[in-house]
């Protein structure tokens, strides 16, 4: 028997593409990949910025597969599309800013066992215990921004603050938040899933001799792209 699997939803398809280029950066970047260093280094400097601001990064930001026919589905109409390459220009840029420099993996899918969403992440800044009111209150600003423009510059301070402890986050993930949140609604909904990521982290249970667990391979911290 043959089973049709229904088209991905376009929020999946920009989670998987953000994922997937951002997987491709980063392993070559952590081999020091001259091709890949120099393209964490052009990405970064949109981090924060609209869309388009920065021309040099419109071939480096691939949004083809967004124009592909899926079997099944139809094309993604304007606002669509819109909502989608934001949401990857933002997500790939604040990859970039966080992996500078850092010699452990700053993108890592999320698990119900390892959790990376943005509200966990930020909660691993805090002590295990206790609750930090400006770190907290700088998570809730981002909620609230105004414009995608705003919360990209919002989250980017976030990052900064992730990017010192050497805390990942799954910009495959964030990437489809910052896609819902720019549709009617879908602030909301953003949110409530940051909120949800927030208050579900659980510090992992002590083992006496076991190492970081948040990455399996790291390598030094370097300066190489410190342009």
């Amino acid at each position: 028997m043959t089973t049709v699997s229904a088209p991905p939803a376009i929020r999946a398809r920009v989670c998987d593409l953000a994922a997937a280029q951002i997987t491709g950066w980063q392993e070559g970047y952590l081999k020091d990949r001259p091709r890949d260093v120099a393209a964490l280094a052009r990405l970064r400097r949109g981090a924060g910025r609209e869309p388009g601001a920065l021309p040099d990064l419109w071939t480096l930001v691939d949004t083809a597969p967004l124009h592909a026919r899926l079997e099944g589905s139809r094309p993604l109409g304007e606002a669509e599309l819109v909502r989608a390459e934001n949401a990857l220009h933002a997500a790939l840029t604040l990859w970039a800013l966080h992996q500078q420099s850092r010699g452990a993996r700053m993108h890592r899918p999320h698990t119900a066992t390892r959790p990376a969403g943005l509200g966990a992440a930020v909660r691993r800044l805090m002590p295990p215990n206790d609750i930090d009111e400006p770190v907290r209150k700088r998570l809730v600003r981002a909620g609230i921004a105004p414009d995608l423009t705003s919360l990209s510059q919002r989250l980017r301070d976030l990052i900064v603050l992730l990017r010192r402890q050497d805390i990942p986050l799954d910009y495959g993930l964030l990437a489809g938040q910052l896609y819902v949140w720019q549709a009617p609604g879908g602030g909301d909904m953003v949110r409530r899933e940051w909120g949800r990521s927030f208050h579900s982290w659980q510090p992992p249970d002590a083992q006496p001799g076991n190492g970081s667990a948040d990455d399996l391979a790291r390598t030094p911290d370097s300066d190489k792209d410190a342009l």
